[in-house]
């Protein structure tokens, strides 16, 4: 099939609080669904910015998978190794927001049909020719056979395929030694790396962030902290690229690391030098804030190219 970039995970939708400061036991008004999970998050920014995606996943067979299939469809993502599982309900997590900038998750994931994935429901055919392959720490927490999935495909994989790994760990659910072990297949195949700081210092035992960040990019790898509006810091064996963020109006966050990763790896393949790579990352990061719900903000291609042409700092989405 020849993808430019595959990933796995489970498909789900968010419903979001209408007002901030509502806390999960009182009443009040939510609004969605809106499709959702990392991986879907992701691979949808990718389709949009002209990469040929390809999904693994799973998904209920209710409302709830319709809206997440028909979002990942209209963008173009391949959906053939997506299972639907019969008379299974699709995850849902519910999201609060707080004054502060703080969010709170509430997950309904275990016995839905979004975790639980057939392992074995894909062969090496599916990765022949791909460039990118994304896995995410959140994917591999979300069942064994996610888990089983990840080491089996890293096993199929081209020697030239390349390996992203967002750890995006929920560390509530595992302990510090859990999470190394159960990511160290990953980490250890993994071209490129997107840690947060805590992350970085958690695999790695360092004191600061910036200490885990160099010492995770021993072998040749590629280390990318994404640091808000501070930009994205890019961690290299012998170099630091700083490439400077693009201000917008949040007016929801989630998902935009995911949109970043998705026009980061597109960027790459496209051959963009780093630095070059990490403005169209930023940029494409600043858009998928500016509208509620995790995959409504994400910039078509043309629309991203032509902001960042117009050698603009700050992203009027009114204007796009």
């Amino acid at each position: 099939m020849n993808l430019d970039i595959i990933t796995m995970g489970p498909l789900l939708v968010e419903i979001m609080r209408k007002e901030l400061n509502q806390e999960f036991h009182e009443a009040g008004v939510f609004e969605g669904p809106y499709a959702s999970g990392d991986t879907p998050i992701f691979i949808h920014a990718a389709a949009l910015l002209g990469a040929k995606a390809g999904m693994i996943g799973s998904v209920g067979d209710d409302g709830f998978g319709k809206c997440v299939v028909d979002k990942l469809v209209k963008s173009g993502v391949d959906l053939t190794c997506v299972q639907t599982k019969k008379g299974m309900y699709t995850a849902s997590t519910f999201v609060g927001y707080y004054n502060d900038g703080s969010r709170k998750f509430l997950y309904h994931l275990d016995g839905s049909g979004s975790a639980a994935f057939n392992p074995e429901g894909f062969s090496a055919e599916y990765f022949k020719g791909c460039k990118w392959v994304h896995y995410t720490g959140f994917s591999m927490e979300a069942s064994e056979s996610y888990r089983q999935a990840a080491y089996r495909s890293l096993k199929m994989l081209d020697k030239d395929t390349k390996v992203s790994f967002d750890p995006n760990i929920r560390p509530e659910i595992f302990t510090p030694e859990e999470i190394r072990r159960m990511c160290e297949p990953i980490l250890k195949r993994a071209d490129l790396i997107l840690p947060s700081g805590e992350e970085a210092m958690l695999f790695t035992g360092a004191s600061t962030e910036e200490e885990g960040c160099r010492l995770l990019t021993e072998g040749g790898k590629m280390v990318v902290l994404k640091r808000g509006i501070n930009g994205s810091r890019f961690f290299l064996e012998n170099e630091t690229i700083d490439v400077p963020a693009f201000e917008s109006e949040e007016v929801d966050p989630t998902g935009a690391g995911d949109t970043f990763a998705a026009a980061l790896l597109t960027a790459l393949i496209e051959g963009k030098s780093i630095y070059d790579a990490g403005i169209f990352a930023n940029g494409a990061g600043a858009f998928a804030v500016t509208k509620k719900g995790p995959m409504e903000g994400a910039p078509k291609r043309e629309i991203l190219d032509a902001f960042l042409a117009s050698g603009k700092k700050v992203l009027d989405i009114t204007e796009w």
